[in-house]
């Protein structure tokens, strides 16, 4: 059973995940429709935001500890190698998390998130959350560490303290928290995260794409670098754009359109 499909209306892309007798958790066989279907998205020029929503009332549970349960050591350690194939970036067990897109993906989080479906989450640019939604280390539990980016992201968005004490404890974090540290951009009715989700994903659809991308790209490129140097990169990174889609978009602007902060009529 395909537990994978994926629907479009105009440039935007929705990813529906529907294991829904695992919650969403993920098996390989999920990781890698998930992983293909996120590098299509990207390679289509004609798609501008994608939107991953798990079918069912659950974001993602994490990796199916059923199905890791009955592998062998080596099989496990296969599973979750990364490995060295000529710079190329491997997926992860979770499918995408180690992918470096060029267009964003809004995670609509409803249910759980936990484990590696809270790094799932992470992954993606933007998360709205229903107001019954949660994350959570729960693999806490079971000894099974994070290493689809939990430990690297979560500090990066919320701050090593609060990191650490969602890591150590495992403990489930309502998504009125998540709003509040943060951990969430939009937080909404109980059944609307999808519908929130794509309403966000052709609000940002909508908008010269060269310039929304490179101003994203520049926000990564930045991590880790010090203030003169993010201002280098930034530079670097966009000045073209000026040209490629500035001009254009200021010759429209002198022409009378999107006045007075009027996002209506770009």
């Amino acid at each position: 059973m395909n537990s994978l499909h994926v629907e479009r209306d105009g440039a935007v892309t929705t990813i529906v995940r529907s294991r829904i007798e695992a919650r969403n958790a993920m098996d390989p066989a999920s990781a890698d429709a998930l992983h293909d279907a996120l590098v299509a998205f990207d390679r289509d020029p004609s798609q501008h935001v994608a939107v991953l929503w798990g079918a069912g009332g659950a974001f993602c549970a994490g990796w199916d500890l059923k199905h890791v349960s009955t592998l062998t050591a080596k099989e496990r350690l296969a599973a979750l190698d990364f490995p060295n194939d000529g710079g190329k970036i491997p997926r992860g067990p979770l499918g995408p998390t180690r992918l470096e897109l060029s267009k964003p993906v809004i995670a609509a989080v409803a249910g759980p998130a936990v484990a590696g479906g809270m790094e799932l989450a992470l992954w993606c640019d933007l998360r709205v959350m229903e107001e019954t939604a949660y994350f959570g280390v729960y693999c806490r539990r079971w000894g099974v560490p994070l290493i689809d980016g939990g430990t690297v992201r979560l500090p990066r968005i919320v701050g090593r303290g609060r990191a650490l004490d969602i890591i150590l404890t495992g403990r489930k974090v309502p998504a009125e928290e998540c709003y509040r540290i943060g951990l969430c951009e939009r937080l909404v009715p109980h059944a609307e995260s999808r519908k929130a989700a794509e309403a966000l994903a052709h609000e940002i659809a909508r908008f010269p794409q060269e310039c929304m991308r490179a101003d994203r790209r520049s926000v990564w490129l930045q991590e880790g670098l010090s203030e003169r140097e993010a201002l280098r990169a930034e530079w670097k990174n966009s000045a073209r754009i000026v040209e490629i889609e500035g001009a254009a978009g200021a010759a429209r602007f002198a022409a009378g359109k999107g006045r007075h902060g009027d996002f209506a009529d770009i």
